[in-house]
């Protein structure tokens, strides 16, 4: 049959080999030469390109691409290039199967010792040397059913290995999923038949044609055919972080996974998937699913490739502790989110707990029955003594297995899966699963203005030109000169991005679909109220056509183009940021068209006139210019300062982008939530005012601060070095709710130094939304990073957590419900969990110092915790959010996970059950009328007795699941009961499955068949834990009650103030290091949380347009924040700083 099958993939191999040979016949270059070529690069490439391929142009030819319209599309042509070069993707690993999953589920210690303790019990329940022994009177009968409770225990443990690998493979499954929607969503422009279309990464083919622009991130490799101030990061691929210029005639290589950070250009697509110098790493690394296949024979190969290339962490994180054991205290504890803290500290701090009962309850079963037997009866001992003993550490090993929350980690997973799901349905996509928890606990939100906080759909609705303001309507009908008109019509259409443009509007719009640079499409829309047809322009001056371009940065805050008019003269036309653009001109166009000189004086007038005015409207205020250039005497392109000033204005354009309707109550809803919401904006500090005073930020009678750029640098930062000082930075952000005119960097500081803070004793948790390349940082840094899925570059989005599917604020305060919803979920069931685990473990341990056996038997114990748990987090974990969660302010960073009131709960109802449970075992047989059933001289017998203590413990707990729904003191535990279909489902389910076990599990679950009035009885006892509920809630809360699970807290350091980093790692690996090798010894708890972790890095790992973002491969995510804007370079307004008070 192996052979069969290996003949099979033989043979489809050879013909796969066979079509791409043929299919390679139709172009005059192979695959391997442009592998080659690829390869090279440098002088040595261009000297290859030029000499043996004849240019860009001859290996245009030799791909039969046109170059200046690109592919025609035609479908058969498509195929034979994908047959011929290769797909554009790297085909993932093929995930675990089903049988790895549960192998690596039953490594765990802990169920290792109960399957040895069974195994052992199993094979004792058959040993009968003699018939003298210490259970004279009944061995006979129970030596029949003696084996059944340790393959019952074994039954048990294969359900969990069962439900683990299940939970893993369905979470495979789930991710996976998210993962073909990430893919595909991601498009990039593409030539086609001379129209630019946007396809799906996966359909690019070389010989396509790409628009490439800043903040792309390539998705193959391929060659400049033509660029206008291009400029690559490829420390992705090299780890060099100084950008690099391409250009057609110098250096035109551009390889997949580099960011382009600067200019626009074209490229001819040359290597695409696994061909590409991307695809061909990976390989390297086996990353792919042919080179798994290959080497699947090969062990310690194999081993290597599932380190580097496994989509689940538990591989990575067992090496990396072997390897660099303080890697986990370094870095990447720093990047544990903080449900993970405090979970890890709580599981911690209950394992010491159950451990330490335990070993009590082994040690006082020992002792007690080998006083009795040996020192009171003065036997003698017998090698049937070892089935005592075996039992009673098989009841030790059980209380241990009851005091750890095993259904913790399942019920964290699911609450965070089922939370990504229907986060989806709300416009947000969920990259890290972190993110969900971390989000409920944000207390401070930095959001963008443009698209976020407003529509994003622009319009001129203000015009200054031919020395008059024009405003609303009249605007349509400027009366304008012709030479004037004409110089706007071209310098807008020219010096504007050509994949920005104005669509018919569809049938449910009535305006125009902007398509592109929304800032452009406001501007394309005033050519068209003049009169004008940007699509003539543009088709008279193409792109290939520029002289020179200088594309729009966040630090230049403005865009350039320079074209060759049809007369002969060389013109430049910019537009960008009112008050920079306006600094260098030197001259500006009065009513009749002419250019008049234009004074440092006049530009105080139309600052205090016309550009203020328009900022305190709410506008974007845009100032376009122009510059003619003497054909002979060309300036030296490069020096941009010279180049661009002495420029004569044209208009001064206000762009208004109206605030979202629905904004105003979302950050209501935040103030309300205790979140503060700061907008973080590069518009001028009177558009930003105004625009937080329209969204409700700011109210005209508060005092926060509304600060420029350049004035928070100045309070923050040190005179002597200039670095930020956090002390000074402590007095500025409390109060600071609008940052204007600001750079990248200037957000970085911001966040950086509220994650930093210690003035609030919770710390500040921190989200960030961003769209722009240089974002990334930004994103990088902050708990939580939104991506704008319109307007954000791919680079954005990488560095991000969520993406914003729609660019709405309202999806933030969505994503804050749920991940409130996710910390609540759990918590719900750790009140829960918890309530059992210490009921069951003080039973076991009060059991074995009074009747020397624990009334709960070990399989009905491991019933209550393995299948009950899993159930109950099931049920828990899948409530629905309501509002009222946006009623309480957020917990912070080191608020521990179980409060105060949680424990009163917890500690009341254990109190409670606990006294039940004694009350029935003591007093139970003269009560209900029936047989005693402790055990005589050591034999236990199944009884009614103590079938009636495991039932009323099981029902006592399935009303108390009722009780932990309310984790805040609610009375009304019922509100919102019939609208959650799993919780009451699962709840019947169990109580059916319990009766059933009681009334028919005689042989495995020890059980006696109960009569309908001791029936009566356990129902009553059941529902009383209700109505203890309310007694327990008036009960007041008091200081003195424990807390357990406070978060964790690491050190961040601000940019600018780098600190030993080998100091965090040794601080961090003394304060958990020790613990968290001795918890892997006794829980799967870390090992979950880690696979958990692992989907995070998977969705990094798998994204097509991501090849090399894995940390193995990249030296940072972005240039580093000193390469792009240091203080020196910041261009900001002169506008005085102001804020809603005096300053």
């Amino acid at each position: 049959m192996a052979k069969t099958k290996s003949k099979k993939s033989k043979s489809t191999a050879a013909d796969s080999l066979q079509l791409t040979a043929d299919a390679q016949k139709e172009y005059k270059i192979t695959l391997q030469e442009l592998e080659l070529l690829m390869q090279t690069r440098g002088r040595e490439g261009m000297e290859i390109l030029q000499n043996a391929h004849g240019g860009i142009q001859g290996v245009g030819e030799k791909l039969k691409t046109n170059i200046i319209s690109g592919l025609s599309g035609d479908p058969d042509d498509i195929t034979k290039r994908e047959q011929a070069f290769g797909r554009n993707e790297i085909p993932p690993k093929p995930p675990k199967t089903f049988f790895r999953l549960m192998f690596e589920a039953i490594q765990d210690v802990t169920l290792i010792i109960l399957i040895i303790c069974a195994v052992i019990s199993f094979g004792l329940s058959f040993y009968h040397p003699d018939s003298d022994s210490f259970e004279e009177d009944s061995k006979q009968k129970e030596a029949n059913v003696e084996w059944i409770e340790g393959a019952a225990i074994i039954i048990a443990v294969v359900v969990v290995v069962l439900v683990t690998a299940f939970n893993d493979w369905t979470k495979e499954r789930q991710f996976r999923g998210l993962q073909s929607k990430i893919e595909s969503d991601q498009t990039f422009n593409v030539l086609r038949n001379n129209a630019p279309v946007q396809l799906p990464i996966k359909e690019i083919v070389v010989g396509d044609i790409c628009q490439v622009k800043y903040g792309d991130l390539l998705p193959a490799d391929g060659v400049v055919v033509q660029s206008n101030d291009l400029k690559v990061d490829e420390s992705s691929l090299t780890g060099e972080s100084d950008l690099m210029k391409k250009h057609e005639s110098k250096d035109p290589f551009l390889l997949s996974g580099t960011h382009i950070m600067e200019g626009s250009g074209k490229m001819l697509v040359l290597a695409v998937g696994e061909h590409s110098q991307t695809g061909i790493i990976f390989k390297l690394l086996g990353a792919t699913k042919d080179e798994s296949e290959e080497k699947k024979p090969e062990k310690k190969k194999k081993d290597t490739e599932d380190t580097l290339g496994n989509h689940e962490l538990q591989d990575v994180v067992a090496q990396t502790d072997a390897e660099q054991p303080d890697e986990e205290s370094g870095f990447k504890v720093k990047e544990r989110s903080i449900l993970q803290a405090k979970l890890t500290k709580l599981a911690i701090q209950i394992g010491y707990a159950g451990m330490t009962i335990a070993i009590l309850t082994v040690l006082v079963l020992f002792i007690r029955f080998s006083i009795e037997e040996f020192a009171q009866k003065h036997r003698k001992w017998d090698n049937r003594y070892w089935n005592r003993f075996v039992r009673y550490f098989i009841t030790g090993i059980t209380v241990l297995v009851v005091a750890v929350p095993e259904g913790l980690p399942l019920a964290v997973t699911i609450s965070l899966a089922y939370a990504v799901k229907k986060m989806m349905h709300d416009n947000n996509l969920v990259r890290h699963l972190d993110a969900c928890e971390t989000m409920g606990n944000a207390t401070a939100i930095c959001s963008d203005k443009t698209g976020t906080l407003t529509t994003n759909r622009m319009t001129v609705v203000q015009v200054y030109v031919g020395e008059n303001p024009y405003k609303e309507e009249r605007v349509k009908s400027i009366p304008l000169p012709d030479k004037t008109r004409e110089i706007i019509i071209e310098g807008i259409s020219v010096n504007s991005g050509y994949s920005s443009e104005l669509l018919p509007p569809s049938e449910r719009d009535t305006l125009p679909k902007q398509v592109g640079n929304k800032t452009e499409c406001a501007l394309l829309g005033f050519v068209l109220n003049c009169g004008g047809s940007y699509d003539a322009i543009r088709a008279r001056y193409p792109v290939e056509s520029f002289v020179h371009v200088y594309t729009f940065n966040s630090v230049r805050k403005n865009m350039s183009t320079v074209i060759q008019r049809d007369d002969g003269t060389i013109r430049m036309y910019t537009k960008g940021a009112s008050e920079i653009v306006l600094k260098k001109c030197k001259y500006i166009l009065n009513r009749n068209g002419e250019p008049i000189p234009f004074s440092t004086v006049d530009y105080d007038r139309l600052l205090q006139t016309v550009i203020e005015p328009m900022a305190c409207d709410g506008l974007r205020t845009i100032c376009v210019a122009f510059k003619d250039h003497i054909p002979g005497k060309l300036p030296d392109w490069d020096n941009e300062v010279s180049v661009v000033d002495g420029l004569t204005c044209i208009c001064i354009c206000g762009i208004e982008d109206p605030v979202r309707p629905e904004v105003t109550a979302a950050i209501a809803k935040c103030k309300n939530a205790g979140i503060t919401v700061r907008m973080v904006t590069g518009d001028n500090v009177n558009t930003a005012r105004s625009i937080a005073l329209k969204c409700g930020i700011i109210t005209a009678k508060d005092n926060f601060l509304v600060l420029e750029g350049k004035e928070f640098n100045r309070r923050i930062r040190q005179k002597q070095d200039g670095k930020v000082d956090q002390a000074l930075f402590d007095k500025v952000w409390p109060n600071l709710r609008v940052l204007a005119r600001s750079s990248p960097q200037d957000k970085y500081v911001l966040v950086s130094g509220i994650i930093a803070s210690k003035i609030n004793p919770s710390r500040e948790v921190v989200a960030v939304t961003g769209d722009g390349t240089n974002d990334g940082p930004a994103l990088k840094k902050a708990d939580v990073g939104f991506a704008m899925g319109i307007q954000g570059t791919d680079v954005a989005k990488e560095a991000s957590d969520i993406i914003l599917v729609d660019d709405n604020f309202n999806s933030i305060v969505k994503a804050v419900m749920w991940g409130r919803n996710v910390y609540d979920s759990i918590a719900k069931f750790l009140q829960f969990q918890l309530t059992v685990n210490v009921v069951a473990v003080f039973c076991a341990f009060i059991g074995a110092c009074i009747v020397k056996e624990s009334p709960l038997r070990a399989v009905q114990m491991l019933w209550v915790n393995l299948i009950m748990d899993t159930l109950a987090s099931l049920a828990l974990a899948t409530e629905v959010p309501t509002e009222d969660l946006l009623t309480r302010k957020p917990y912070g960073r080191t608020r521990p996970l179980i409060s105060r009131t949680m424990m009163k709960n917890i500690l009341g109802h254990a109190v409670y059950q606990l006294i039940v449970m004694l009350f029935i075992l003591f007093a139970g047989p003269s009560i209900f009328d029936m047989d005693d059933g402790r055990p005589v001289d050591g034999v236990y017998k199944p009884s009614q007795h103590f079938t009636m203590i495991f039932n009323v413990f099981v029902l006592m707990t399935l009303f108390n699941e009722i009780n932990c729904r309310k984790i805040h003191g609610e009375k009304n535990v019922f509100r919102g009961f019939f609208t959650n279909p799993i919780f009451y489902g699962i709840w019947i389910v169990t109580f059916v499955v319990q009766i059933v076990l009681v009334q028919f599990g005689s042989i495995a679950f020890s059980c006696v068949a109960l009569s309908l009035d001791q029936w009566m009885w356990c129902f009553l006892f059941g529902v009383t834990v209700l109505l203890w509920n309310q007694i327990v809630n008036l009960i007041p809360v008091t200081r003195h009650m424990p807390k357990w699970g406070e978060g964790e807290v690491y050190e961040q350091n601000i940019v600018g103030d780098p600190t030993s980093s080998q100091d965090q790692r040794a601080a961090a690996a003394n304060l958990t290091k020790g613990q968290i090798l001795w918890l892997r010894g006794i829980t799967r708890l870390q090992t979950q949380l880690r696979v958990i972790k692992a989907f995070q890095d998977s969705i990094d790992r798998l994204q097509p347009h991501e090849f090399i973002t894995h940390d193995k491969l990249r030296a940072a995510t972005a240039p580093r924040s000193s390469s792009f804007y240091g203080d020196d370079h910041l261009i900001i307004t002169t506008t005085k700083p102001r804020s809603i008070t005096t300053m």
